[in-house]
C-alpha cells in the first residue's frame, strides 16, 4: 500500500472515532448548560434530576433539582417520574454519572432525556441545604 493510502485510512478512522466518541450518546442528547439554564427559566415542566449521592447533594444543588442517585435509577426513577415522555435534564458532579444516568433512562424507555453535564461547571448559582 502506498503511504498516502495508509495516511488517508488513518485520517478517516480518527475522524470517525472522534465523531463517535463525542456525538454518539445512545439515544439521549447532550445539552450545553447555557441552553439548559434558559429552558429551566421558561419551562416549569422540565424534570431536573441530580444523580449524585445524598452527601454530595447536601453540599449544594441546582434549584429545583430532585435527587435520584445513579445507583438507584433502575429501582426508583419510574416511581418518581412515571411519565416516559417527560423532558428530563440530568446532571452530576463532573458529567460522567449524568451520561451514565441518561443512558440508563433511555434503556428504561424515557424518550426526552438531556445530559447537562456537571455542577462543577454550572455558572448560574446553587442552593445549599
Amino acid at each position: 500500500m502506498k503511504f498516502n493510502t495508509i495516511l488517508n485510512i488513518l485520517l478517516v478512522g480518527l475522524v470517525a472515532y472522534y465523531l463517535y466518541s463525542n456525538f454518539y450518546t445512545g439515544g439521549y442528547e447532550k445539552l450545553d448548560q447555557a441552553s439548559a439554564y434558559e429552558q429551566l427559566q421558561s419551562d416549569n415542566s422540565i424534570q431536573l434530576v441530580d444523580v449524585r449521592e445524598p452527601s454530595e447533594f447536601s453540599t449544594g444543588y441546582i434549584a429545583g433539582a430532585q435527587l435520584i442517585p445513579l445507583g438507584t435509577i433502575e429501582t426508583d426513577f419510574e416511581a418518581t417520574i412515571p411519565d416516559k415522555d417527560a423532558k428530563i435534564f440530568v446532571y452530576c458532579r463532573s458529567g460522567n454519572r449524568s451520561a451514565q444516568a441518561a443512558k440508563k433512562l433511555v434503556d428504561l424507555g424515557y424518550t426526552n432525556v438531556f445530559d447537562i453535564g456537571g455542577i462543577l461547571d454550572w455558572e448560574y448559582g446553587t442552593v445549599n441545604s
